[in-house]
């Protein structure tokens, strides 16, 4: 009973200790990311840019790793500093942006580079506080900026980190609720010596061992201090709050086509959902409320006929559109949009629930062409 006792005693100290065996751990086996400098260099003191850093944080939200890269690499061979990016237009940001999600997020990244630009003299403040002054920036982007660019001992909690705490201490209280004390249990294991390493191992070990179904436990650097492995409960952790159903919308959308395969387009305002993105004309629904979904919704008057709907899923609610497909003529007029041509067309700044409504009227027209 008493060696029992004395286990559990040593399990509960390392669950709070365990920074030395996750480092090793992460210098041996971490990921190698376009945005990230390995640890090698990290601990002679070598930090990576910040400027590739909030860049790689603000579009990691809400996407995994794979689709990131390869946008990552285009943003930097455009706009290889915040300065480029601050100088650029706002329609080609979007442009790039597109199929990403979360649009807001691009154009607070416009608004964030043109602050640092010119308020910062292109230097990022290196304070989580600092760094939550400025445009897009909430609580967990800014304390991964400040460990991870700048070494300042910021706790930073992700989705990965949350499961991993979650487990390591068999937390019984619901996300979002339990946020709080994750992040009080961060900082307490957290080193003051390497807290962008630790953030960075947290979160790989979370993205590779501890994921959400089937963690390789027997792998991990700090099982040992693990509750819910020790109980055989890994799984059931984190606990979430359910979630409510997202009420169904509707609507219709119209897509009117010349001759030549060029694309009638229109901006949508730059406020609100998908905001200064590109879309094809439809009626007015939003997150509240339905629109029409015939032909009486079309834009002016053309042989509309139907061609299908689709199906999209927002953060808050589920949308259908049925589908209407025109063939215009030559000098057909654009009104208040622009003909996007063939060539054109894969490359603007569409939300992919526009892509999906031009796809179900003309098959292949938004995939992009490889080069050669």
């Amino acid at each position: 009973m008493a060696r029992r006792a004395a286990s559990v005693t040593d399990a509960q100290s390392f669950s709070t200790d365990y920074s030395l065996p996750l480092l090793a751990w992460y210098d041996r086996h971490h990921r190698s990311l376009p945005w990230r400098t390995p640890p090698d260099e990290t601990r002679l003191g070598v930090l990576p840019d910040p400027y590739r850093v909030w860049l790689s944080e603000v579009m990691l939200q809400q996407t995994t790793v794979g689709a990131v890269k390869r946008y990552f690499e285009v943003f930097t061979d455009a706009w290889p500093t915040v300065e480029a990016l601050a100088a650029a237009d706002a329609d080609d940001v979007m442009k790039a942006w597109a199929g990403l999600g979360y649009y807001s997020r691009a154009r607070n990244l416009k608004k964030c580079a043109e602050t640092v630009a010119t308020e910062y003299a292109g230097r990022f403040p290196d304070t989580e506080a600092g760094l939550k002054t400025l445009p897009g920036i909430g609580d967990y982007t800014a304390a991964a900026i400040a460990a991870i660019a700048f070494n300042q001992p910021a706790a930073v909690v992700d989705g990965n980190i949350e499961r991993v705490i979650t487990r390591l201490h068999a937390i019984e209280t619901p996300l979002p609720q339990a946020k709080r004390e994750i992040r009080a249990l961060v900082a307490k294991a957290m080193p003051h010596d390497r807290p962008g390493d630790f953030a960075q191992a947290m979160m790989d070990l979370g993205a590779t061992i501890c994921t959400p179904r089937k963690p390789a436990c027997v792998v991990c650097p700090i099982v040992a201090g693990c509750v819910a492995r020790r109980e055989g409960i890994a799984e059931h952790f984190p606990v979430k709050a359910p979630k409510s159903e997202k009420p169904m919308r509707v609507g219709a959308a119209f897509v009117a086509m010349r001759p030549d395969g060029s694309v009638l387009l229109r901006k949508r305002p730059s406020s609100g959902l998908l905001g200064g993105m590109a879309e094809v004309p439809g009626s007015d629904w939003t997150a509240r409320q339905d629109g029409i979904t015939d032909i009486s919704a079309a834009p002016f008057p053309a042989a509309w006929h139907a061609t299908g709907s689709i199906r999209h899923v927002f953060t808050h609610f589920a949308l259908e559109l049925c589908v209407f497909k025109a063939n215009l003529p030559d000098d057909a007029s654009p009104g208040d949009g622009w003909w996007s041509p063939p060539s054109a067309l894969p490359h603007e700044a569409l939300p992919t629930v526009m892509k999906k409504v031009i796809e179900a009227a003309i098959p292949g027209a938004t995939k992009k062409r490889r080069k050669g």
